[in-house]
Parts: C-alpha cells; structure tokens; sequence
C-alpha cells in the first residue's frame, strides 16, 4: 500500500486528487495539510511513502516547504502538483529537491503514473522540463532576470509584484522588515530594475503572475 500525504491549500481541488487516489486499489492517503506549516507541525505523527506537495500554499511557498522538509526527509519521494506552468517553477522544484513535477491540468492517469514512478525510486519530468533542466546546467547561455534569483528572491519579487508592502511581505513570510528590504535591494540589482513598479510592470510582461 502506497501511502501518501497531500499538502494544498484548495479544498475542492484536495478532494478530487483524494478520490483519484483512493480508486486506486493499493494506495491511501494518510494526512492532508492545508499549510506548509501544518505539514511540517503535523507530518512526523504519519507513516507515509509520498507527499504531493503544491506549491501556492499560504505564507510560505511550496519550494521553501520543500527545502525545510527535506532536511528532515532526504530521501522520500515528493512530487510537486502544481497550478503553475512547469516553466515558472519546474527547474526550481526540482532543484530544491522534488522528485516529479506535474500540472494540476494534467490527466488523472499521469498522475497516478506519476505517484507509482517516484515510488519505484524513478522521476517524473516531461521532455519539456527536461531540456529546460538541460538548459539550466549550461552555464553559458544567458539567463532571463528573474532567472538569476534565488528561490526566496524570486518568491519576495512575486509579492512585490502583486502589490503587498514590506511589513505584509515580511508578516507572510517570518522575516523582518529589513530583511525584506536587503531582498528587494537585491532583486531590483539583479533584475536590474529600479522600483516596485518596474517589478510589476516586468511580472506583467512576463506573466510570472498567472
């Protein structure tokens, strides 16, 4: 029996991937979390093979719940499921530890495909994510702006972008305020950019806010 932890913050969308998995004969899901922060309070009290994890979880994001967890869990099997375009965040996921990477727009069967192959010990990556991987390890093709941040940066510019302040930012996050601000004084130089609403204008153009 395959047993498997959910972490998604949408409870319609929850419910309907637990019905796809309980159809199937030998698997079962053991705990579902609304939070990356109620996984990680809450995970140690299951026994569990996977965890399908999204990545648009309140507060903190599915990738930074992702890098925490892995402390603790180095070697079980997580396979990002996420509204996302594998574009926006599938190197980034699979860079910080994920072992799959699928769209919530993807079919039922490749899901389940998915769960059985990162059990067996295998990934799950589309040719797509593949080459973009590919492109990734080369170190000589130049990179887009937002490319060159890091995961928090890159989750800190988003929140700019969507136009929360730095006291929001910061409460959503757990960080300080100053905190907050060497990021973004760190993002507009990377990006070379120079206000808010040049982050949101570039996001926009982009659509790293879809």
């Amino acid at each position: 029996m395959i047993k498997i932890i959910i972490a998604d913050d949408h409870t319609v969308l929850r419910a309907g991937l637990v019905q796809v998995i309980t159809k199937e004969a030998d698997m079962k899901v053991v705990f579902e979390a609304e939070s990356g922060e109620e996984l990680l309070s809450k995970i140690d009290a299951f026994e569990f093979d996977v965890l399908i994890l999204d990545i648009g979880l309140p507060g903190r994001s599915g990738i930074d719940i992702l890098k925490e967890f892995r402390k603790f869990y180095p070697k079980t099997p997580v396979l990002v499921y996420s509204g996302y375009e594998e574009s926006r965040y599938g190197v980034r996921a699979i860079q910080a530890g994920a072992n799959g990477y699928i769209s919530k727009e993807d079919t039922r069967t490749n899901l389940i495909e998915a769960v059985r192959r990162i059990k067996g010990g295998k990934r799950y990556i589309t040719p797509e994510l593949a080459e973009m991987l590919a492109v990734e390890l080369d170190k000589n093709i130049e990179k887009a702006p937002h490319e060159r941040l890091s995961d928090r940066e890159f989750e800190i510019m988003r929140h700019i972008a969507l136009g929360k302040t730095v006291s929001e930012i910061a409460g959503l996050l757990s960080l300080s305020v100053n905190t907050v601000n060497t990021y973004r004084a760190r993002i507009l130089e990377k990006m070379g950019l120079h206000s808010n609403t040049q982050i949101a204008l570039y996001a926009l153009e982009n659509k790293i806010l879809d």
